[in-house]
């Protein structure tokens, strides 16, 4: 089997690379156990040292990793090298924040006395190496944001990369092997999807995460639960926008553009569903429309691009198939909604309007530049459709009342709740999903946390 890098502006295929066989995995899994069997006993203050040595050099190598990423999925290379920078950041939180972090926690001394105890305390440990199954369209950062918990916590990772930005994996690898991490700390494994299941049942393999498609979470997890193994899970998302009438609609629609196209639209936690109250509606969807139709679209690597091609010619089939579903169902295109005629995979910025239960779209996630507009009576019913989904990720409200964000906080369906901005990530804060868009925490302390050993050591009296 090979592996290839595919530049979706083209559709050229650039290189090939040679999957890794039986031999090859066995030999890395080994390294991966015996590694763990020292490194776990490193200190904080060394691991830190590692990890800000794979940051100064992530930022070194920032523009040249930028155009790999850009030409192996297409996303707009300034977007690019701010993922890299956003990346070197985490490596810098995570060294300086880790240990505090995962301190050693002590009971009440009432708890400990009625225990019969002396004392107690508990403590993080780290399990082993971890398998993270990972996507394409954050290449570096998805990485990094759990390599960077995860060898602060004592643990190794073994990496299966979606198999379209091999040359991503294979600079990661190389990252922090230049950094100074011993071999098996960090590898790369250039196997394809069917080969997923043997590592994971693999008894040298402890915990896996996952960041992609329902089908494969639920792969992983089956699997994982088979074996009695440790998952966090990211899947889809299909994230409302909610703009209620007391909002500065112009900012807001302003950010709307934003919170739907970043990356190429590819991004579970871009804005999909604009849910807009009515007084506000014509408004919010005239300046929303504008901002979709000036954006532009070409050339990944120029840097005035503001929209690349989609990362797969069956990524961009899906989402025409998505859109003529709703068009032919009586939705009204408001923008887009034709591929150019250029080589490549590209789609254009696309608005849809009365969108209804029945229409694909309403259900399934738009992995593209095309946005939603559904227009609400009252909170009540903006609550109702952004409930309306199988997914729960992240969510977006825009109003100054605070009597409505408390009922949004209260009441949104989703790993998170943004306000008068749009959903990013960070390592302070922790991310993840509920519903189909999956389970467990990624950064923060709840996700360097997420694989540790949670141990109680109590001492008799």
């Amino acid at each position: 089997m090979s592996i290839a890098t595919v530049n979706p502006a083209t559709g050229e295929t650039l290189k090939t690379y040679q999957a890794m066989g039986e031999e090859e995995i066995e030999r890395r899994l080994q390294l991966a156990e015996a590694t763990f069997r020292t490194y776990r006993t490193t200190s904080f203050a060394e691991r830190a040292r590692l990890l800000e040595r794979a940051a100064d050099l992530l930022d070194g190598d920032r523009d040249e990793v930028a155009r790999t990423m850009t030409t192996e999925m297409g996303k707009p290379v300034a977007q690019a090298r701010a993922e890299a920078a956003k990346c070197a950041r985490a490596m810098r939180w995570y060294a300086e924040h880790a240990e505090e972090l995962l301190a050693d926690e002590e009971p009440a001394a009432a708890d400990v006395k009625d225990s019969g105890g002396s004392r107690a305390l508990v403590r993080y440990r780290p399990l082993g190496p971890v398998l993270a199954v990972m996507p394409w369209n954050f290449p570096l950062w998805q990485v990094v944001r759990f390599a960077a918990p995860a060898l602060m916590a004592g643990n190794v990772g073994l990496l299966k990369h979606a198999s379209n930005v091999p040359g991503t994996a294979l600079y990661l690898e190389d990252l922090f092997h230049r950094a100074g991490f011993t071999e098996g700390c960090f590898q790369t494994l250039l196997i394809g999807s069917g080969a997923v299941d043997g590592v994971l049942r693999d008894d040298r393999v402890k915990a896996a995460t996952l960041t992609g498609s329902e089908p494969a979470g639920r792969a992983v997890a089956s699997t994982a639960g088979e074996m009695i193994k440790k998952t966090v899970l990211e899947l889809g998302g299909s994230d409302p926008f909610v703009v209620m009438p007391s909002a500065d609609v112009r900012r807001a629609a302003e950010v709307a553009v934003t919170a739907r196209v970043q990356n190429n639209g590819q991004s579970c936690i871009a804005a999909k569903r604009f849910i807009v109250h009515r007084d506000v509606y014509d408004a919010f969807t005239e300046r929303f429309v504008a901002g979709m139709r000036a954006l532009k679209m070409g050339d990944p690597t120029q840097e005035d691009t503001e929209v690349g091609p989609l990362a797969s010619e069956r990524g961009r089939a899906d989402l025409e198939e998505l859109v003529d579903d709703a068009r032919r169902s009586g939705a009204e295109v408001l923008c887009g909604g034709e591929r150019p005629a250029w080589p490549g995979w590209y789609y254009p910025p696309t608005v849809l309007a009365g969108v209804t239960r029945e229409m694909r779209v309403h259900r399934e996630e738009t992995f593209g530049p095309v946005a939603t507009l559904y227009r609400a009576a009252d909170l009540d019913e903006a609550v109702l459709i952004a409930n309306d989904s199988p997914f729960g990720l992240s969510s977006n409200v825009w109003t100054r009342d605070e009597a409505e964000v408390d009922r949004f906080v209260r009441d949104l369906e989703a790993g998170g709740v943004y306000v008068n901005g749009m959903t990013a990530s960070h390592p302070a804060f922790p991310f993840g999903g509920i519903k189909r868009s999956g389970y467990g925490r990624e950064l923060s302390g709840h996700g360097i946390r997420e694989f540790c050993n949670i141990t109680t050591v109590w001492h008799g009296a």
